[in-house]
């Protein structure tokens, strides 16, 4: 695809764990679809048969399972047939597509968290996924002590078994945070920090006020 040539907006939701990235695609893709949008929400790693495969090898199991580069190889692979089976298809039909994840999370996972070289990242980066961004970054930020309780009792309550992650050390989740927002520092016209340290509704207020200054919707206000 020339990605650049898309016609709808492509969201990214970046975080910590527990940061509530999935509560608030559900909020803002209601919103836009109550103005009138087609919204599409994914996710990564997944959001396409092939890389729901590869997501299944990534987020359970040991979490010494794969080794950093391993992960990173695997995650870009998804990322591929993410972009080609559904992520540009839709764009191309002028859907906005919010995303859980994107290439910032192989960034600071693996880059900033297992201290992968970040320019190996970024020439995986420029070969998988070439010109093409998301439009707007929206980083939720949590301090880790909160995000991983919060992590912890939705994977109690769900029983779900993908926490390899969560289980990683503190020291580990602390350099994701920073690296997260040492992301936001570098590429300010492209990510806006969200405090995720509120209810819901007052993020989602924030997340709803943000997008339509930077992408000049015709969103009316929250």
């Amino acid at each position: 695809m020339n990605a650049e040539r898309k016609s709808g907006k492509f969201i990214t939701f970046e975080g910590g764990e527990g940061t509530g990235k999935t509560t608030q695609i559900q909020l803002l893709a209601e919103g836009l679809r109550a103005q009138g949008y087609e919204v599409v929400t994914t996710r990564e790693p997944g959001g396409a048969p092939g890389a729901d495969s590869i997501r299944s090898l990534l987020v359970s199991g040991a979490t010494d399972k794969w080794d950093p580069l391993s992960e990173c190889l695997l995650l870009f692979a998804a990322r591929r047939e993410h972009l080609n089976k559904t992520i540009w298809p839709a764009l191309r039909q002028g859907a906005w597509v919010l995303c859980d994840r994107f290439s910032d999370s192989t960034m600071a996972y693996q880059g900033y968290g297992h201290d992968v070289p970040k320019a190996l990242i970024q020439s995986l980066y420029d070969a998988v996924v070439g010109a093409f961004a998301p439009d707007l970054t929206l980083i939720l930020d949590l301090d880790v002590e909160t995000g991983l309780d919060r992590a912890n009792a939705r994977n109690t309550e769900t029983a779900s078994r993908e926490d390899r992650f969560e289980r990683l050390d503190r020291s580990f989740h602390e350099r994701l945070r920073e690296g997260f927002l040492e992301i936001a520092r570098q590429s300010p016209d492209r990510c806006a920090v969200i405090s995720a340290d509120n209810s819901p509704d007052v993020v989602g207020a924030s997340i709803w006020k943000t997008v339509e200054s930077r992408l000049d919707t015709r969103m009316a206000g929250a």
